[in-house]
């Protein structure tokens, strides 16, 4: 599977219907225990990798996941996005909306290439 989420059971719900598996996560140490298991039990302090796989996330390139999701991960996900290795980590709001002080992608990309149209 080219792409996995990880967010709220709804969003994995929503996910699924376009084929895309997923796994919800309800608080920040399912979330790093999930993603840890997605990037090969990849650790951020002691490089250990642990045991199992997720369904559905075997050869994943792109991990999509929401904002609330990326809040609980924190630096380790920082570290990761600056390790260069796949997955990449693509960021989208969440059931309640985007969260306070997120640009919209639109934005970023009109801030990079200067041009407001």
């Amino acid at each position: 599977m080219d792409f996995f989420f990880i967010g709220d059971a709804e969003l994995v719900t929503a996910f699924r219907f376009v084929g895309i598996d997923g796994e919800a996560v309800f608080n920040a140490d399912e979330a790093r225990a999930v993603f840890r298991r997605i990037t090969q039990g990849w650790d951020e302090t002691a490089g250990a990798v642990l045991p199992g796989t997720i369904p559905g996330a075997e050869g994943c390139r792109v991990l999509i996941m929401t904002e609330e999701t990326a809040d609980w991960l924190g630096d380790i996900l920082t570290k990761w996005q600056l390790s260069d290795r796949y997955p990449l980590v693509v960021e989208v709001p969440g059931t309640m909306g985007r969260l306070p002080g997120r640009k919209a992608l639109v934005d970023s990309i009109r801030e990079a290439i200067g041009i407001h149209i």
